[in-house]
């Protein structure tokens, strides 16, 4: 059937692919090395203790006929090794159903420590990874040309990644409406980057052009990617220019990057590379391609309520696989910024003058004169959820518990995921955390102190807790 193959997107799929792949490293990378000390055996919310919980049904996992440190481990670098492979091309060296299943594979592992991940991965990229994975599955490799079904499917993927987004903005939030939400977002966004400072301090106009741009990329260029050549090009190039403004201020994990190569999929780089012959695939395929365009079409009923509903909700699966999910960001924006600093002290009595010494964090804003990091697309989980904790206490209370637990037993695990541990001796008497409201500081204030931020103490977030007088620190007591 020479309707079913596109082959002059031979290039644009192996920049996809390679780009997918090279996402799926770094997800399992962040896996490896951060799931102890927040999912493992003595981790703030273990995996077992969740699987004896929850029905098998709603977390299918391989983690579900066994768990232990080691097995996860062993299965996140797997995943990490077989997506190294696929970035440099591994896959174009198999046979199509060797390749597709090396895909399989990978999908698979992830969607295994997404389901038992918990609130530690209860984000939207992580089911867009695993829905694009997905996909990527039935794209085939150098035994065939591009399957046209899956690459309009994968236009689909972009444009509810992309048209969810605008319209949570749209309804949820009136900045967004009045082109003032730009006002605040460099600054209150959950892991501010290098450039943030900067991106914080544009004129008003130009704040009102980004939300202005914002929504024109996302709530109109998206339906032409469903046009002809070459506007479908030029729709996903705007896509890839705003997802590239984000990259640079600020840090979304892999986003962005993710966005990025779905939009490179639905380029026509044919004019740069020329066509290239490629064999027809074989019956089998195609019907497998066929059955699964219907099944995700069938999905997508669930997803597209959602979109047209005055309700809408973002970043949620349907189904226990992440098949076809629906998603957005920033339905309100903060207008202003709280962190929650968490201390320790080794004096035995506490009193006025006991001197508190700051944890501090590769990520999440600590010290008012360390400026912003780029992390993305690498994933700090627990940065990331102390953005959350400072929203609310609610947000804390299934694993903030936990979490000074092991600060106070100097647990090796936990520290790995700080940067700086005031107490490498010995471990703390004391943790406690307190409330800040932190803001950028302006070009005055940068040139006389060298701080990018000022912080006002607000509140008490957790008092002075030691833990031989609470054999478990317990989430009440945030």
């Amino acid at each position: 059937m020479e309707w079913f193959t596109a082959p002059d997107y031979w290039m644009s799929r192996l920049v996809f692919q390679r780009a997918l792949a090279g996402v799926y490293l770094v997800a399992f990378l962040a896996a490896a090395l951060q799931f102890r000390a927040l999912i493992g055996e003595r981790g703030m919310l273990p995996v077992p203790e969740y699987l004896r919980l929850v029905p098998k049904r709603r977390t299918p996992s391989v983690f579900q006929l066994h768990y232990s440190d080691r097995f996860f481990a062993s299965c996140a670098w797997t995943g990490a090794a077989l997506a190294a492979a696929l970035v440099g091309g591994a896959a174009d060296q198999l046979p199509l159903w060797a390749a597709m299943l090396w895909w399989a594979v990978l999908w698979a592992l992830y969607l295994s420590i997404v389901n038992v991940g918990q609130t530690w991965y209860a984000f939207g990229w992580e089911s867009l990874l695993l829905e694009t994975g997905f996909l990527a599955i039935f794209l085939g490799n150098e035994r065939t040309a591009p399957p046209v079904l899956v690459l309009w499917l994968s236009r689909w993927l972009l444009f509810r990644v992309e048209f969810g987004a605008g319209l949570i903005k749209i309804r949820g939030d009136e900045c967004w409406r009045k082109l003032t939400c730009m006002y605040f977002h460099h600054e209150t966004q959950p892991m501010p980057g290098p450039l943030s400072w900067l991106f914080h301090r544009l004129p008003g106009p130009l704040h009102r052009a980004e939300a202005g741009a914002n929504h024109v990329a996302q709530l109109l260029v998206p339906f032409l990617l469903f046009t002809p050549q070459p506007v479908a090009s030029v729709a996903a190039g705007v896509i890839v220019l705003t997802q590239l403004w984000l990259v640079l201020s600020g840090n979304f994990a892999w986003l962005n990057w993710l966005t990025i190569a779905l939009a490179l999929s639905a380029v026509d780089l044919s004019p740069l590379t020329g066509p290239r012959p490629l064999p027809a695939p074989p019956l089998w395929y195609e019907i497998l391609v066929i059955a699964v365009t219907v099944l995700v079409v069938a999905l997508s009923y669930r997803p597209v309520r959602n979109l047209l509903s005055r309700h809408q909700t973002m970043n949620r699966s349907f189904d226990p696989l992440h098949l076809v999910n629906t998603y957005g960001a920033f339905g309100t924006v903060g207008r202003v910024r709280f962190e929650v600093v968490v201390e320790g002290t080794d004096e035995r009595e506490l009193r006025p003058g006991t001197v508190w010494r700051e944890y501090e964090f590769h990520g999440k804003p600590g010290d008012i004169r360390r400026w912003p990091r780029q992390f993305a697309p690498y994933h700090l989980r627990l940065d990331w959820l102390m953005w959350f904790a400072a929203l609310s206490p609610a947000y804390a209370r299934p694993w903030f518990g936990g979490f000074v637990e092991r600060l106070l037993d100097n647990d090796r695990d936990t520290l790995k995921l700080l940067r700086r541990n005031p107490f490498p001796d010995a471990p703390p008497l004391y943790v406690r955390a307190r409330l800040y409201h932190y803001e950028f500081t302006n070009w005055r204030q940068l040139r006389a102190t060298g701080a990018c931020w000022q912080r006002r103490y607000l509140r008490d977030f957790l008092p002075p807790t030691r833990l031989n007088t609470t054999t478990d620190v317990t989430a009440e007591q945030v």
